[in-house]
């Protein structure tokens, strides 16, 4: 498993790269990136007028990016912590399903967080009743990425450039953000004390060899399918 760490890394090349590393490459990768610009991120599928409060993007506009994978949106920012499994299928022994690759990742979450209340619900990671963290899927023949976004800390302000969306979890009971989200903030000591435990459960699972951006930026440039884009309203 080749661990690439980044900090303050924009969601946008984020992406980019991650879909170069899916498409065009053969490795299995854990992508930890500590915070981004402010951005607005949307699954593949997702239409900006049914996610987006028009006026306040007006208002104040930040990137809006469609990311290759499906899943909803979602505001990230320098308080949001990225964390994405690369993989072949050869790697685990379960088949390549979204249900069984969420099951998977909730099982190395909570044994690297030894966090009673952290468990998936509804596609979400919570702590307790509340979502700290939303996900996203890409499944191929023979190869999948998940990829996540945690929330350690938010403002509120940003979080209304989302609208109220029309489909949610049945255990989101119509709650507002502020009622709905918690902050990994209000749990763990630092970001360091979130991050640090994820690194050791992945060393204690398989042999792992940390890896600089450098060396996987030319693969971006590669003849492959690129459906990462940012778009504009």
């Amino acid at each position: 498993m080749y661990l690439l760490k980044l900090k303050n890394y924009p969601v946008y090349k984020q992406l980019q790269l991650e879909e170069a590393l899916l498409r065009s490459d053969l490795r299995n990768f854990c992508i930890i990136n500590e915070g981004s610009i402010p951005a607005i991120v949307m699954g593949i599928s997702g239409k900006a007028h049914d996610f987006i409060h028009s006026e306040n993007y007006k208002n104040f506009p930040i990137p809006i990016i469609k990311r290759f994978s499906g899943g909803g949106t979602v505001i990230v920012d320098e308080d949001t912590i990225f964390v994405s499994f690369i993989c072949q299928k050869q790697l685990h022994s379960f088949p390549l399903y979204p249900e069984k690759i969420l099951l998977w990742t909730e099982g190395f979450y909570q044994k690297a967080f030894e966090l009673d209340q952290f468990h998936v619900r509804e596609n979400d990671y919570v702590i307790g009743k509340k979502k700290c963290g939303g996900n996203a899927q890409y499944i191929r023949k023979d190869r999948w990425i998940h990829h996540s976004t945690f929330l350690w800390d938010f403002k509120k302000e940003r979080m209304d450039y989302l609208l109220y969306p029309k489909k949610t979890p049945a255990y989101r009971e119509g709650r507002n953000h502020g009622d709905f989200l918690c902050t990994l903030s209000s749990f763990f000591p630092s970001k360091t004390h979130f991050i640090e435990p994820i690194e050791r459960e992945l060393q204690n699972r398989y042999p792992c060899k940390e890896i600089s951006l450098d060396e996987l930026l030319p693969l971006t440039q590669l003849d492959h399918r690129k459906a990462t884009a940012e778009i504009f309203i």
